[in-house]
This record gives structure tokens, C-alpha cells and sequence, in this order.
């Protein structure tokens, strides 16, 4: 895709924490790419890599102390840009979101994010049933207070509260953080269902390298503020000694796998998934074999 397709672009950006004292730290050093349409993107780093301060410059709550971000085409930060629509288009929802819910019922508190672009009652509540639905919250939990619910529950309802938006980009900071193996499975399904259904970007900052493997098409990595590597998983995480060195790892397939190439089947392909191991082994073998199907 070229760059008049982006939805946005970060152009060399840099971020400095205290700026004119002693203690001064690049958060982000330099770093640029760009977000197009359909995109899953899984954006990775050890704690104070720099990923949160990032995420934070692509829907504007933060300023750059260089560079820029576009979207379309247009500075976010230009004198007369219309920052409160963009942040309705490019939903960032933090790690713990439930930890933000407030209202009475579940459904206002969705309808919250409607209102405040100044959509009318009627509208606000539309969107707000549409994009509980999206998350497959029950509607029987609709006008529940939302602190009532169980932990994924809440997830959703915070998810739900950004999608009521319409986003065409949609940040998720560790949003299966917490949850038991069936409310972070559930989750992470709905991710991969808006991108496919809804074409919307995802930009998933995870610490699970399993997940990242699962669910993306592309892989950013974060050290000391730096963009390391932007890439498709099975090289990036190729790479799994450089990431180790950086206090990452590799899904525990990648190892696996990398142990059979070595002792086994040297022609055998880097993997990251569970699905792509066992594809790739039974091909390895029936071509070792001389077997074909």
C-alpha cells in the first residue's frame, strides 16, 4: 500500500521527559511508520520501551517534542485541526479500562463517548446498542451497573464504549490483562472480528509474544524508546536471540521448532504458532521423505 492510503503516519517522532533539567529521557527516539487500512498490528517491548508513550502520540494525548503525526494526510497538531473528532476516529482504550467506568448502567456509559461528540440522545443510544452487540455482551446486562459484571464483562463494556465511536483505528494497551485463558481468548476474538468484519486497524500492545503470534499481520518492537523492528512475526521473531537481549522471548514454538531444525529436519522454517508448527513439520517431513501429496 502507498502513502496515500495510510490512515496514519508517524514521522519521525521523538518524546522527551523533562526537557531543561538533569534528567533528561527520550521516551520515543525517532521513530516512524505508518497504519493502513485492515491492519492488525502487535506492538511489543520490555516495560519502559517506550510502547505507552507512543501509543499516546497516535491519538494526540500527547505533543511531540519533534516530529509528527498524520492522519489522511494532515498534521494532528497543526493550529485549526479538529482533535476531538480524530480521537473518536483513532480509540485508544488503557490497560485496566474497566478501572474508567462510571455511569449508572452499562448502557450509558457507552452511550457516553456518542454524546460527547455531540451526536443526539437518539443517535448515542443507537450506537451504543450497536457496539454492545458488537462485543457480544448479553442484553440482559444492559441497564446492570457495570460494576456488577465480571472482569471480561467489563472489558467489553470498555471496548464497547470506544467502538460506539466508529473508529477506524482502535489501540488496545494489554486489553487481556488480568483475565482467565477463556475471558482473554473471548477478547482477543472480538479484536480479530473487528478487523475483519468492521476492515478497522488494531494496533494490540501485548506482553503475551503467544498472542501476538496468534492474532497480527505485523510486529513492532520498542527498546529505549527506539523502533527495532518492523516486520511479519516469523521475522521478527526470528530474531529471538536479539529479543532475549532486549528482555523479550519468542512463543515457545519459535524454540521448539528452532530445536527440531537442529537436530531433526535442518530445512524446517521458522514458526511462531501451534497450527504453522505442525503444518510446517508434516511438509518438512514428507519433503525429506520424498513423499508428495
Amino acid at each position: 500500500m502507498s502513502v496515500k492510503d495510510c490512515i496514519l503516519i508517524a514521522d519521525h517522532l521523538t518524546y522527551v521527559y523533562g526537557s531543561g533539567t538533569e534528567r533528561v529521557v527520550k521516551a520515543v527516539d525517532d521513530v516512524s511508520f505508518m497504519i493502513h487500512p485492515g491492519e492488525m498490528i502487535g506492538l511489543i517491548g520490555h516495560t519502559g520501551s517506550g510502547k505507552s508513550t507512543l501509543i499516546q502520540h497516535l491519538n494526540g494525548l500527547l505533543a511531540p517534542s519533534e516530529g509528527s503525526v498524520y492522519y489522511h494526510g494532515k498534521d494532528i497538531h497543526d493550529n485549526g485541526f479538529d482533535r476531538k473528532t480524530f480521537r473518536s476516529k483513532v480509540g485508544l482504550v488503557f490497560q485496566y479500562p474497566e478501572h474508567q467506568l462510571f455511569e449508572e448502567t452499562v448502557h450509558k456509559d457507552v452511550m457516553f463517548g456518542p454524546k460527547n461528540m455531540g451526536l443526539s440522545a437518539k443517535e448515542a443510544d443507537l450506537r451504543a446498542y450497536e457496539a454492545l452487540k458488537m462485543v457480544g455482551l448479553e442484553d440482559e446486562y444492559f441497564y446492570q451497573s457495570p460494576f456488577d459484571l465480571s472482569g471480561g464483562q467489563k472489558r467489553k463494556v470498555a471496548i464497547a464504549g470506544v467502538l460506539a465511536m466508529r473508529p477506524e483505528v482502535l489501540i488496545l494497551d494489554e486489553p487481556t490483562a488480568g483475565l482467565d485463558p477463556k475471558g482473554r481468548d473471548e477478547i482477543l476474538g472480538l479484536v480479530k472480528s473487528f478487523k475483519e468484519k468492521q476492515n478497522m486497524s488494531i494496533i494490540l500492545v501485548s506482553h503475551s509474544m503467544e498472542d501476538v503470534a496468534e492474532y497480527v499481520d505485523r510486529i513492532m518492537v520498542m527498546d529505549n524508546g527506539k523502533l527495532v523492528y518492523d516486520d511479519v512475526p516469523e521475522k521478527v521473531f526470528a530474531q529471538y536471540k536479539h529479543l532475549e537481549e532486549m528482555g523479550l522471548r519468542a512463543p515457545e514454538m519459535t524454540y521448539i521448532t528452532d530445536e527440531l531444525r537442529k537436530q531433526v529436519f535442518p530445512s524446517l522454517p521458522v514458526v511462531t504458532t501451534l497450527q504453522e508448527a505442525k503444518e510446517a513439520i508434516l511438509g518438512t517431513f514428507l519433503l525429506d521423505s520424498g513423499v508428495s501429496l
